[in-house]
């Protein structure tokens, strides 16, 4: 495991990503227990469409990009630290969207489905609040989606 709160309580992304706006910081130490730290370098691909989702990621610095496999040029989403992405692998094991791939030095915290499982056995309120936090934020983005497109 690994750190996500420095010692003078600065807090990283972790603590400002919106998925656990709505835990303590009590509850945020617990889930730092079943996260997991990957890094990726520069064009690195951190999970490739079409591909089984397994995890939810969290950055935590640098930037990635979301886009179709081979579609670089026109993404569909460009993340900064704080954001987190490949959310629906917690909720379903159907294919990837859509690639992510790091833009430049990336370190993320991943939370594999069978860790939120776990959590859900042994932390259920803290996972309710990750679970209604992800469909606010689910909801959100398709709202946004839709609005994108403009009227009828």
């Amino acid at each position: 495991m690994f750190r996500f709160f420095r010692e003078r309580g600065e807090a990283t992304p972790l603590a400002t990503c919106r998925l656990f706006s709505g835990l303590s910081g009590r509850d945020v130490q617990v889930v730092q227990g079943f996260l997991h730290q990957r890094r990726y370098q520069a064009g690195e691909v951190i999970f490739d469409e079409g591909e089984e989702g397994q995890a939810l990621y969290i950055l935590l610095s640098g930037q990635v990009l979301i886009c179709r496999q081979g579609e670089m040029e026109s993404p569909i989403a460009q993340l900064e630290s704080g954001s987190f992405f490949g959310e629906m692998a917690l909720l379903d094991d159907a294919p990837r969207a859509a690639q992510a791939r790091a833009l430049g030095p990336v370190e993320v915290a991943v939370l594999f489905r069978g860790d939120f499982l776990n959590l859900m056995d042994d932390h259920a309120r803290i996972a309710s609040r990750i679970s209604l936090d992800l469909a606010r934020q689910l909801g959100d983005r398709l709202r946004r989606m839709i609005l994108a497109q403009g009227p009828r």
